[in-house]
């Protein structure tokens, strides 16, 4: 027993030994490489991180041929190398996907920081994101990780482009974030007689994706610090009351709560021909309405219908709706 201990032992030490000496060789490595690109010998710089990207991956150096790409984009988006700091991003990714790591708060904000620091036009960017958020996934079939859709919902709140935003926040488990970035887009870009309208549509969309924390939270933080929204319920604004009745509605799980309530606003309802689209899934998933056997929308409104949610409005130890027909939450 006490020699297999040292023997344990030993091995231990080797092998903090060796991890000691891997970090050791990658810092004088990217001591080397940073002084090339301080030098401005970017594409020299560029194709020897790429050598010793594959080097180490071809050694199963996972780790260290992640941490040297990280490193190394964030250098070239520091001198406005947009192209090479892009390439490696996506190899930070490619490191992440052949090791099969498992999603942590770490690696999600090192992904999200990449992100921030890329072109918002760059088609690398859209490319980026849409394999990260797969990686994020775990397999599990969703549309990423709520952490990393809540970190990229934040950046692209700052660079204004709140629609992209919004469908992040949508994604994330962050009703309080989604609801004072409303309020702002709403103040800076909507039409005040659209104030109830910003936040309904949240509210709905959240609860076609089953998030009925989030729904309500994202609705009573709106109607708290809009500054056009008196205080509230009763509200002004009927668009307005039917959210709160409906959110209570939800709770109930009553189908005559829910039937009577979407008669009676139908004139609000209206206002956006998704809403009643909307109201139909909700009745499927919170009150066993049966699914319309066909869409009432054809053409470009239905392809677009098809296009989001699928296996995110799935949730653990539940089997889906037996139809399968998306709505679209852009």
């Amino acid at each position: 027993m006490a020699a297999a201990a040292a023997a344990a032992a030993m091995a231990e030490q080797e092998s903090a030994r060796n991890g000691a000496r891997n970090r050791g060789g990658v810092q004088r490595v990217e001591g080397k490489l940073r002084a090339s690109v301080e030098k401005g010998d970017y594409y020299e710089a560029h194709q020897m991180y790429r050598t010793l990207f594959f080097r180490y991956m071809s050694q199963s150096k996972h780790a260290e041929a992640r941490e040297l790409m990280y490193s190394g984009a964030l250098l070239f988006f520091s001198h406005g190398q947009q192209n090479s700091a892009a390439d490696l991003s996506m190899l930070v990714l490619e490191s992440l996907e052949k090791a099969e790591v498992e999603v942590a708060d770490e690696l999600l904000e090192n992904l999200a920081k990449v992100f921030s620091l890329m072109d918002p036009n760059s088609p690398e960017r859209v490319a980026f994101v849409s394999r990260a958020l797969k990686w994020s996934s775990g397999g599990s079939g969703k549309l990423g990780h709520p952490r990393l859709h809540q970190l990229l919902a934040l950046t692209l709140w700052k660079e204004q482009n709140y629609c992209e935003s919004r469908y992040h926040f949508l994604h994330s488990a962050d009703g309080e974030g989604c609801a004072n970035m409303l309020v702002e887009y709403s103040t800076s870009r909507g039409f005040r007689s659209e104030v109830d309208m910003f936040v309904a549509q949240a509210v709905l969309q959240f609860l076609c994706l089953k998030n009925k924390s989030s729904a309500s939270v994202v609705f009573t933080t709106y109607t708290q610090k809009h500054p056009s929204i008196e205080d509230g319920p009763p509200f002004v604004e009927p668009l307005l009351n039917f959210i709160w009745f409906l959110l209570l509605a939800v709770d109930g799980g009553k189908l005559t709560v829910f039937t009577v309530l979407c008669e009676q606003y139908q004139p609000s309802l209206r206002r956006d021909p998704m809403y009643n689209e909307y109201l139909d899934r909700i009745g499927q998933l919170f009150f066993g309405v049966p699914p319309k056997q066909t869409s009432s929308y054809g053409g470009l409104l239905g392809n677009l219908l098809s296009s989001l949610m699928g296996s995110s409005e799935q949730e653990e130890g539940e089997e889906s709706p037996s139809d399968g027909s998306p709505i679209e939450l852009d």
